[in-house]
């Protein structure tokens, strides 16, 4: 979108059909464009409209929320299929969560980018045979494969979502920093509004309480699951067409959690020592030092994605710089322990897909803290991590889909 932007400078008419697009995507484009821009009178009189902040809340238009109400309600049917139909619940849910939320957001990015018929059908067809094939593998008790099929289906179903969020250009670094921006706006808000939602649950169980009425497990059965399901498509309407709702509180949450986790992380790592625990011999332990660093490494990505468009203090560059770096040890203590383990008692299933995305992960946070290392002796500028960031994405998607499609041949079905 930088390079429309750029060719449509002195075409205000054009410059407003590419704002009403994809707004949220415009004002980043053109926020990182802006000074370069300055002085021209057009640019500034768009970045006048674009930090203008109003009080009233945009609804879009009527067909807009309709599709999100509609979208809500098809969610809502496919979460309930085992209600109404012979489904076991747990072989639908384990493996089908991820096509309760992500084709709706899907249809949603592919309708408000006016996606090509071609790439419509391509993310369609993906959708569709990942559903196929997660559905007819073996129902084979206590299988490693299918559970790491299962919890990788989710990353590439979040991939095939980004592919529709980017457009006609899903390339283009900005909108994959976009991208995770939109993640960590979406956390916020479906946060928020799961918060308020629980809030009004109690009140109204308990108002049903007290005149006698038991209302809990049909208003979870239905009543919840139903905002459970909608939240995020909601959350993800709110954010698109009103980026200021979040754009505020995000970055501010980055800037408070990313020094907290810095200090948490140092301190954890040195009572790793006196605790006598540690990843090698103990499997459980080393799958939550595996979440931590994953967690970890989330927090970095959003920081970076939030604020790749703007200056930042130098402080605010060293504790990112700092966090990778202890982020980078983590990563070095697992990637031994993982490697250990399978020289102790051989390659399984697990250890291959954990020792992959460990390997993933610190190529990459090696490359970010090397890009963070250069911002801070002054020879780059902030960009240039995200550009990092958005190049290495892809690696992620193709590990996901050797270990969701391939994985269950190779390991037999183990």
């Amino acid at each position: 979108m930088r390079d429309e932007i750029l060719a449509h400078m002195h075409n205000p008419g054009q410059l407003e059909k590419i704002y009403r697009r994809n707004k949220a995507t415009f004002k980043r484009a053109f926020s990182c464009l802006y000074p370069e821009l300055r002085g021209n009178t057009l640019a500034d009189a768009w970045d006048a409209r674009l930090n203008y902040e109003s009080d009233d809340i945009n609804w879009g238009k009527s067909g807009e929320l309709l599709f999100i109400i509609n979208a809500s309600l098809v969610a809502f049917i496919i979460a309930k299929m085992p209600s109404f139909l012979p489904i076991n619940e747990a072989f639908f849910y384990t493996r089908n969560i991820g096509f309760i939320i992500f084709p709706a957001l899907m249809v949603y990015f592919a309708w408000k980018n006016r996606l090509s018929v071609g790439k419509i059908y391509l993310i369609a067809a993906a959708t569709l045979l990942a559903s196929i094939f997660i559905n007819f593998l073996p129902d084979v008790k206590e299988s490693d494969t299918l559970i790491l099929s299962c919890i990788h289906l989710v990353l590439f179903l979040w991939a095939m979502l980004g592919f529709a969020y980017g457009g006609e250009d899903s390339n283009n670094v900005d909108k994959r920093l976009g991208y995770l921006k939109y993640n960590g706006d979406l956390i916020v808000m479906t946060t928020l509004m799961l918060i308020a939602g629980g809030i009004m649950t109690a009140v109204t169980i308990g108002l049903f309480k007290l005149i006698g009425f038991k209302i809990e497990e049909v208003y979870f059965k239905y009543f919840g699951i139903f905002g459970l399901v909608a939240a995020p498509i909601v959350g993800t309407f709110l954010t698109q067409t009103n980026p200021q709702l979040v754009g505020k509180v995000s970055p501010v949450i980055a800037r408070i959690f990313s020094p907290l986790v810095l200090v948490m992380l140092m301190i954890y790592l040195s009572a790793i020592v006196y605790s006598g625990k540690d990843p090698y011999n103990d499997r459980e332990f080393l799958l939550i030092f595996n979440g931590l660093l994953i967690g970890v490494m989330a927090i970095i990505f959003f920081s970076v994605a939030e604020t790749s468009t703007r200056a930042k203090s130098q402080a605010e560059v060293w504790v990112l710089f700092l966090l990778s770096l202890v982020t980078v040890l983590v990563n070095g203590i697992a990637l031994s322990a993982i490697l250990f383990r399978i020289s102790e008692w051989g390659i399984m299933p697990n250890r291959a897909a954990v020792l992959g995305g460990n390997v993933l992960i610190l190529i990459n946070l090696l490359l970010v803290t090397t890009q963070l290392f250069r911002i801070i002796s002054k020879k780059a500028k902030i960009t240039v991590v995200g550009h990092v960031i958005a190049f290495f994405l892809p690696f992620y998607v193709v590990w996901s889909i050797i270990v969701t499609f391939i994985f269950p041949f190779v390991f037999g079905f183990k």
